[in-house]
């Protein structure tokens, strides 16, 4: 039986207006979120993220069960980012580790990593990196096109490449630790890293026994150099677990099947598994939701909204009484009136002003229908592409009613000058509220484009 005991320590720092990190520290569920996308998106992506881990963990607190409850959170972050405006371009890093039994059998803690939020394991006397940074500069690491000095002071060192709820799916990094009494795990944002180096953080994990007392030490030293970033860390120890000797604890990659993959080395971070490069700046909004065609409401549209059911007239014509004429009588008749004489010699109604106004009342309703739908069908513009260029048309997606899309403006923008993870959703058509707001999406997606290319280093496409 694995016995543990753990410390959780935040700050805001010395160089933010708010904490956009979150933390969780439970009784077999640890974890840490560092959210992006401005003040009120970040500090929403990270709670969202750390809530519904809880929660889909608790449910099947399994190996598998953690990959899943990321790929939960991380849909929740999405479904909501595109419900709220103010939210668009929220995402969030997520690193957990959660205490589970093996597929042998043995009590493990099963770790998780999305983002460049770290996780360290101090274990035979030796602290490592277990997990691998997902950001522009680490890649280019593991790919040999620059060192660790230079990845330190890289302009684009905290440009993620995958990230919660930027996208509707991500890929998850996975660990199994066979941990031994006397280990502790260290979960902790970029606000530290970025700040107190590996050496000092390996002095704090060996000096200071409490876990509080050491999540907090290490936040304060962050703080003491600079304090640029919020700071987050949660440190786990191993009370009781398996019998400890003078070698690490093993650690294992784990394939999407939950099968462990082999040891991870004892001196360097595991590699990340091979999956498609996503640029993600906390900057850049990641496009709408398509909204359906027809009259599906958008999932973002005002809540008192309707959809009026086509109107119908049915008009009654009533033909004139039949005139039967007088029978032959002796008796003198009444004299006939004008009116009775036009109707009796076949004469048209006069046309009056009660007339005229029925007759518009009743061509008004449906002409009051057709401004109705077209607006409707006009008041929306939205990015696409059309024939390899990127296009802003008016209208909706697929026309409505009769009603065509128009092509307003078709850029000069290429699907090939934009990042390729953008390519699906604009395939799919993204919303703007005008024709400016879709050419400056355009305009961002390929300013995008070509920071990405400008700081690939010379030789390298």
């Amino acid at each position: 039986m694995t016995v543990l005991r753990s410390g959780v320590a935040t700050d805001i720092g010395r160089a933010r207006d708010s904490n956009e990190d979150r933390a969780s520290a439970g009784d077999n569920l640890f974890a840490v979120a560092d959210g992006m996308g401005g003040h009120l998106g970040g500090e929403v992506a990270s709670r969202v993220a750390v809530e519904t881990l809880e929660r889909a963990y608790e449910r099947t607190p399994t190996i598998a069960g953690l990959r899943e409850a990321f790929a939960a959170a991380n849909a929740a972050i999405w479904e909501q980012s595109l419900r709220v405006d103010e939210l668009r371009g929220m995402g969030t890093t997520l690193t957990a580790a959660g205490l589970t039994v093996g597929t042998d059998g043995r009590d493990v803690m099963c770790l998780a990593n999305v983002g460049d939020s770290r996780a360290y394991l101090m274990s035979g006397g030796m602290v490592r990196q277990v997990t691998a940074d997902h950001s522009l500069a680490e890649e280019r690491v593991r790919h040999g096109e620059m060192t660790e000095a230079e990845a330190e002071t890289h302009p684009h060192r905290h440009i993620l490449t995958r990230a919660l709820g930027v996208g509707p799916d991500v890929d998850v990094d996975l660990w199994e630790l066979h941990v031994q009494s006397g280990d502790r795990l260290l979960l902790c944002s970029d606000g530290l890293t970025n700040e107190v180096s590996v050496e000092q953080i390996s002095q704090v994990l060996h000096s200071v026994k409490d876990p509080r007392k050491a999540a907090r030490a290490l936040v304060d030293r962050a703080n003491a150099h600079g304090g640029s970033d919020n700071v987050t860390v949660v440190v786990v120890d191993v009370l009781v677990g398996e019998d400890g000797n003078a070698e690490p604890s093993v650690v294992s990659r784990v394939t999407a099947t939950g099968a462990p993959v082999g040891a991870l080395p004892e001196t360097t971070p595991a590699e990340p598994e091979t999956g498609p490069v996503q640029a993600v700046p906390s900057t850049t909004a990641p496009p709408v939701e398509p909204r359906a065609p027809a009259v599906t409401l958008p999932a973002n549209a005002a809540s008192d909204m309707f959809v009026a059911a086509p109107i119908t007239s049915a008009v009654r014509t009533l033909a004139p009484p039949e005139y039967h004429p007088p029978p032959k009588e002796v008796a003198p008749q009444p004299k006939e009136t004008r009116r009775q004489r036009r109707r009796r010699l076949g004469v048209p109604r006069r046309i009056t002003v009660r007339v005229v106004l029925f007759l518009l009342l009743i061509l008004a309703v449906p002409a009051g229908g057709i401004a109705v739908v077209r607006w409707y069908s006009m008041d929306n513009w939205y990015v696409a592409v059309d024939h390899g260029h990127l296009a802003v048309y008016q209208g909706r997606q697929g026309g409505f009613l009769g009603f065509k899309p128009k092509l307003l403006d078709l850029t000069g923008v290429t699907t090939t000058e934009v990042l390729p993870f953008r390519l699906p959703v604009l395939r799919q058509t993204v919303n703007e509220p005008s024709l400016g707001a879709g050419e400056r999406y355009i305009a961002n997606l390929h300013q995008e484009f070509i920071a990405q290319r400008d700081a690939a280093p010379l030789g390298s496409e």
